[in-house]
């Protein structure tokens, strides 16, 4: 976790805002703000990590989804939707306060 206090407010908003966005339209609104604000290093960083986020837990879910055939993803399914959600708030609030944070358990497809 790495604070940034030469982070301007208009970018930790926009970071912040590129997690907010992703309740409402998962892929779009995300995409919106990254293309707009990509000039800026600090929302480039939150973008990827938040794409990298949803490719994860989409391959997470898709996973679970499979396993409740043996019973074990009814069960997973609602943890990785639970864990999703918190790691998004987390992800919001840390990037209004301006820091790069990693959100757990990711697969750093894009860099």
């Amino acid at each position: 976790m790495t604070y940034h206090k030469e982070v301007h407010q208009d970018e930790r908003l926009f970071a912040m805002l590129i997690y907010v966005l992703s309740f409402f339209t998962a892929f779009i609104g995300p995409l919106v703000v990254y293309l707009i604000k990509s000039d800026s290093p600090f929302v480039k960083y939150h973008g990827k990590e938040y794409f990298n986020f949803l490719i994860s837990y989409a391959i997470y879910g898709a996973i679970s989804w499979l396993l409740v055939f043996v019973l074990i993803g009814f069960v997973l399914m609602p943890l990785v939707g639970i864990a999703a959600f918190v790691f998004t708030l987390i992800a919001a609030i840390r990037a209004y306060e301006g820091v790069e944070y990693r959100i757990p358990f990711i697969i750093r497809i894009i860099r």
